[in-house]
């Protein structure tokens, strides 16, 4: 059974409104009163839970999980598979220098500074820059 409606006066922002105007048909209502009444619902039922993540259809909770999963375990192998090469790299360059192990640590010291302090934004002028003043 419908529940017996009346007719009630709200006063609306231009803004407000012009959202109401934009929206409802998108949201597959027939009327903008529908669309408002929904968007009321919507609302006061997040308002009514303690915590935002209970009022989440659990269908949306899987969907997202099941996402983020998978762009895990896809990030995970592109990581790993950078990891291969960047070792395959440092085998082959190692196999064809000459430099001594004392200067490879404080390469690597360094190394972890400027990462700290770059966030992992390296550039490669920057490191090259730096090489060649030691050479100079």
């Amino acid at each position: 059974m419908k529940e017996l409606k009346k007719k009630h006066s709200v006063w609306l922002s231009e803004s407000a409104w012009a959202n109401v105007e934009h929206h409802y048909q998108a949201d597959n209502c027939s009327t903008k009163n529908e669309y408002i009444e929904k968007a009321i619902q919507f609302y006061s039922g997040y308002l009514d839970t303690e915590h935002a993540e209970e009022y989440l259809p659990r269908i949306l909770s899987d969907v997202l999980e099941g996402k983020l999963g998978a762009f895990g375990k896809r990030m995970g192998h592109l990581l790993f598979k950078q990891a291969v090469d960047q070792d395959l790299m440092a085998n082959l360059f190692a196999s064809d220098i000459n430099v001594s192990l004392d200067t490879l640590q404080k390469l690597r010291v360094r190394c972890v500074k400027n990462v700290k302090e770059t966030n992992g934004e390296i550039d490669f002028q920057d490191a090259f820059r730096f090489q060649k003043r030691i050479e100079e």
